[in-house]
């Protein structure tokens, strides 16, 4: 948020631009760039006959409405300047388009957190001829707001006031449009040739159609009083306005107050519109009904919470109780049917502010009582005893008499009210006074968050709903290119005694940020393979980091021969360069290293530093990834939709606490939802089999190809610190086959692995809905990249990633942990799969058959095509020689039937669709058929903690059908090896036959047309079972007798 009356800037530095198309007929372009934001335009200068310019300008830009920030859209444009071809000769006059960037405020970073980006150019239309990309630098700056002049009357205080602001109308004026006066003195020939004649005008438009002039567009805007917006007045060939007409205008602004960000503010894009207009906002919004309550006045209904059940709870807000003559503690207590509810004990003036929910389903009782109690005094002498609380007075309400109220009514005031009942038996006590307020409200009312809730254990800090966000992660990479000057430590004594000759000492470098610690390879000192004293590494380590940064990052040099550090050095990540792609090199640096006291300087290492923003840092399995955003902020995207989810309620809970006498049980449920960065959790329903939720929470959806991931845990925290949740049960929904806008109300099967077996733990209702304002934006994230740029420019290998993902789970798990109230790492493990790649004998089997039933396909295309040709049924093989000869006579029909029989496939299976999302598949998992023993080895721990015989049963197990997996790898390489035997002469005789064979069949493909030789073919393969032996074919067993390499396999 800006302060008030402060200003807000945004900056764009034009930095370069790269493999622009030629336009000027010479293989050349004269290149300049004009940016709009925010209803205000700039342009910088012209760079004459470079395809690959360079500006290193600033232009900047003011903010009328920092709020509305996020959905204006920056756009530049970059145009041919035909002026200057024309001043040396050559050349039309006009301007031709290069191309043009939009970026959405939402990606403007804050000063100091800027990067170089490039944006490839885009086209203005189909027929639009553009490459090339620029490099843009933006950011925004916060100006603090100016201090008040400080005056000794009210008077002077005023008038000074009234003259700074006349003096700082103009100032302001003329700071904002200095560039666009710096422009205008630059080129005064082009204003010249700007205010061309409406003659001169009409023949530039004949002599070329496409090319529009700005200024004709200009006027009729003038004429109508209304300004256009730089994207609707904008064509192939246009210009910029006018330097004159700018600093008309200019002048007109700097003695004018700023206009209203709805007059001048260029309206946004239609999906940007409609997604501001859907409510979807940014990853920190943590309070999903808001965003809820903007969908659905978009969509036309009438309030939030729409997926779930408005349920109904008593609201008692008790604020303060007054007492004369009083000075004791007080507190108040609230008793209704089985519910009494004591508050904390606060000073005579009885402060509380506070608010208690019940759940009026839960109520036993027709009336509210509230009590006000004063602290006795302590005996002041010990063994005496404590005399009771005095009671003060009590009100009742009934609560068929209670008001109601909904949002988005204004809170009811609290009211005071005097207790009835109050006073001794003499009389001589004073009356006292409660302020509170009642009303029947729901889960909506803006209270309910942070009020004592009846069913979730009141006040409980592990029992309430709270909504958290993961880390920004990033990739911090480490160069390490060389050393030099090293001095390196005296060996210890017993080893030189060992080495008699030359020690040749191995050196590598060690880098540690927090727990990570990698190491390069060892380079040899001195030796002659080294070839210099300087050792060189040229190796690059990679670190997972999470903002706020760590402080250091700790660069050492070692002696493998010597066992000790030569030197360490320090990098403070506060000065770490960051970078969105490569495009942009990282400057390196010389780090001195320190060594002991005998050698405080113990050489220097170079190193290149920096944090990699082009990359998304996976925290989770890729194939259930929920967000593939890049790290750098200037590379994301605007959302294309927004996922609101109901967590309505459960059913049929297994007891997951059985008490010591084993008679019965109870469940705490809660339920945690991960999409994103963002993660939710409901408030925790105490000892119910049945709990109903009713909590409704969204995100922001910028790739429809993700996963939200649901699980259901019993609280076990709340009772015990250190004890750990149990899990329940836990489903994954894809966004993709969901359709848009369409409200999905389902109950999820909740299916649990134990070590003991597989049980089914209970039921889930949801409500979903996936709601895109543009449907030709979600096509087109179909048509994009699934990771950013980075992950196909520079790809990480399987190992690397797989071992910066566990250690991005270690980070996420690690910060969540210190909430309030913590999100256990046995919740965020659970939710983040980190056991995916972990052994199991039931996974291998489930994959296994998942691969059976991709072929399952073909191998039923195989038996079909063999009851053809053995003639099974008669008619079917008379119509496929027909259609063979339909396809021989007429190849060019093949690839549009084959469309046209795909596409009636689909439309047929159309019916047959899925019509609700589906949650866990217990047979696809292979649950069923597992044995204890399998479960029990998939929940073992590495290493081991089973006993030894154990241990050696499942290891001849793993051998097996190892072993069988062997045999398979071995039989699939000799059929490849049997193909180069055919070419490599290794039998003589049989690639000699195969020389021969391939000669005839040439002489053969010459003399045969080749229609007549595929009908052949054809007919010969489905030849009758009469004419067919019962014996493989002499080509298969010519190929079986082939040799392989099996036989040289030690």
């Amino acid at each position: 948020m800006v302060a008030e009356g402060a200003r807000r800037r945004v900056v764009v530095e034009v930095c370069n631009a790269r493999n622009l198309m030629p336009k000027d007929g010479q293989g050349t372009a004269c290149a300049y760039a004009v940016v709009d934001f925010d209803g205000q335009r700039r342009r910088t200068a012209t760079r004459p006959r470079d395809l690959n310019p360079q500006w290193g300008e600033r232009l900047e830009f003011l903010v009328h409405d920092p709020d509305a920030m996020a959905s204006e859209t920056l756009e530049l444009n970059l145009y041919n300047d035909k002026k200057a071809v024309a001043a040396t000769g050559s050349g039309r006059r006009g301007g031709t388009f290069l191309g043009k960037v939009k970026v959405a405020g939402a990606s403007f970073a804050k000063a100091g957190d800027e990067a170089l980006v490039y944006y490839p150019l885009e086209k203005r239309s189909v027929f639009s001829q553009i490459k090339g990309e620029i490099g843009l630098k933006i950011w925004f700056v916060d100006d603090p707001p100016p201090p008040p002049p400080a005056a000794p009357a009210a008077d002077e205080k005023g008038a000074d006031a009234a003259a700074a602001d006349k003096k700082e109308a103009p100032a302001e004026g003329k700071e904002g449009k200095a560039p666009d006066a710096a422009a205008a003195a630059a080129t005064p020939a082009e204003e010249k040739k700007a205010e061309a004649t409406p003659g001169e005008e009409k023949k530039v438009e004949e002599a070329k159609t496409e090319e529009k002039k700005p200024e004709a567009a200009e006027k009729k805007d003038d004429k109508g009083g209304k300004k256009k917006s730089p994207e609707k007045g904008k064509k192939d060939g246009e210009k910029p306005k006018e330097e004159g007409k700018a600093k008309e205008d200019d002048k007109k602004d700097a003695a004018a107050p700023p206009p209203s960000p709805s007059k001048q503010a260029p309206p946004p894009s239609p999906s940007k519109k409609d997604l501001a207009i859907a409510g979807i906002a940014g990853d920190l919004e943590i309070r999903p009904q808001s965003a809820a309550e903007k969908s659905m006045a978009a969509s036309g209904a009438s309030a939030s919470y729409d997926l779930v059940d408005r349920v109904p709870y008593l609201f008692v807000r008790l604020l303060k109780a007054k007492r004369h003559g009083g000075g004791q503690p007080l507190y108040a207590q609230l008793a209704i049917g089985t519910h009494a509810v004591r508050t904390r004990a606060a000073t005579a003036a009885g402060e509380w502010d506070l608010v208690f929910a019940f759940h009026k389903d839960s109520l036993t009782d027709t009336s509210l009582e509230v009590t006000v109690h004063e602290e006795a005094k302590k005996p002041a002498k010990e063994g005496e005893p404590v005399p009771p609380d005095a009671n003060l007075g009590f009100i009742s309400f009934d609560l068929q008499e209670v008001p109601k109220r909904s949002p988005p009514d204004s809170a009811l005031a609290p009211q005071w009210y005097t207790l009835e009942g109050h006073g001794s038996e003499d009389g001589a006590t004073a009356a006292c006074d409660v302020m509170l307020a009642v009303w029947v409200g729901t889960q909506v009312d803006e209270a309910f968050q942070e009020a004592w809730h009846s069913d979730s254990g009141g006040y409980l800090v592990h029992t309430r709903s709270k909504a958290y966000l993961s880390p920004k992660l990033w990739y911090l990479r480490l160069s390490v290119i060389q050393a030099q000057d090293l001095r390196l430590p005296p060996p210890p004594d017993a080893k030189a005694k060992q080495c008699g000759g030359p020690i040749f000492p191995e050196l590598y470098v060690k880098a540690q940020l927090g727990a990570q610690v990698f190491k390069t390879g060892r380079v040899p000192l001195g030796s002659a393979a080294a070839g210099t004293s300087n050792p060189s590494w040229d190796e690059d380590l990679l670190f997972v980091t999470a903002e706020p940064f760590d402080p250091f990052l700790t660069v050492a040099v070692e002696d493998v021969f010597s066992g000790q550090p030569v030197g360490h050095a320090r990098v403070p990540l506060s000065t770490v360069h960051r970078r969105a792609d490569d495009r942009v090199e990282p400057p390196s640096r010389w780090l001195n290293l320190c060594g002991d006291e005998a050698r405080p300087y113990a050489g220097r290492v170079h190193v290149r530093v920096c944090l990699e923003g082009g990359y998304h840092v996976l925290d989770e399995a890729a194939n259930v990834a929920s967000d593939v955003r890049a790290a750098s902020k200037q590379l994301s995207k605007p959302p294309v939709g927004m996922l609101e989810v109901g967590v309505r309620g459960a059913a049929n809970l297994v007891p997951m606490k059985i008490a010591k006498d084993g008679a019965s049980g109870s469940t705490d449920a809660y339920v945690v939802l991960k999409y994103g960065p963002k993660w939710a959790r409901t408030r925790t329903i105490l000892d119910q089999f049945n709990p109903r939720w009713n909590e409704q929470y969204a995100w922001d959806v910028f790739d429809p190809c993700t996963v939200l991931t649901i699980a259901v845990f019993d609280n076990v925290r709340y009772k015990a610190g250190d004890a750990k949740d149990s899990r329940i049960g836990k489903l994954r929904i894809r966004l993709s086959t969901l359709d848009t806008n369409r409200v999905y109300t389902n109950t999820f099967p909740l299916t649990a692995v134990h070590p003991v077996g597989v049980r089914k733990m209970g039921e889930l209702e949801l409500a979903i809905r996936f709601t895109c304002p543009s449907w030709l934006t979600l096509l087109q994230a179909y048509g994009s990249p699934l990771l950013p740029r980075m992950h196909y420019v520079k790809p990480l290998g399987a190992a690397q990633q797989d071992v910066l993902r566990h250690t991005a789970m270690r980070i996420v798990s690690g910060r969540l942990a210190r909430s309030e109230p913590p999100l256990g790492p046995e919740v965020v493990q659970c939710l983040l799969d980190t056991d995916t790649h972990s052994w199991s004998m039931r996974r291998s089997r489930a994959n296994w058959f998942r691969v059976v039933g991709c072929l399952s396909h073909v191998a039923a295309a195989v038996r079909w095509a063999h009851r053809v040709r053995t003639w099974a049924h008669p008619p079917t093989t008379v119509l496929v020689h027909a259609l063979l000869i339909a396809v021989v006579l007429c190849p060019e029909m093949i690839l549009p039937t084959v469309c046209l029989y795909l596409f009636l496939v689909l439309l047929w299976r159309y019916r047959a669709r899925p019509r609700q999302p589906a949650g866990m598949d217990p047979r696809l998992s292979h649950v069923d058929s597992v044995s204890p023993d399998e479960l029990d080895e998939e929940f073992d721990g590495l290493p081991s903690c089973r006993p030894a015989d154990v241990v050696r049963m499942r290891y001849d197990r793993l051998r097996a059908v190892a072993g069988r997996a062997q045999t398979l790898l071995g039989d699939v390489a000799a059929q490849g090896e049997r193909v180069e035997a055919l070419l490599s002469w290794r039998d003589p005789r049989a690639t000699g036959v195969f020389a021969v064979v391939c000669l005839l069949a040439a002489l053969v493909l010459y003399a045969v047309p080749f229609k007549v030789l595929l009908l052949g073919m054809g007919f010969y393969y489905l030849r009758h079972p009469r004419f067919r032996g019962d014996m493989p074919s002499a080509g298969f067993n010519f190929f079986r007798r082939l040799p392989s390499l099996s036989d040289r396999v030690l």
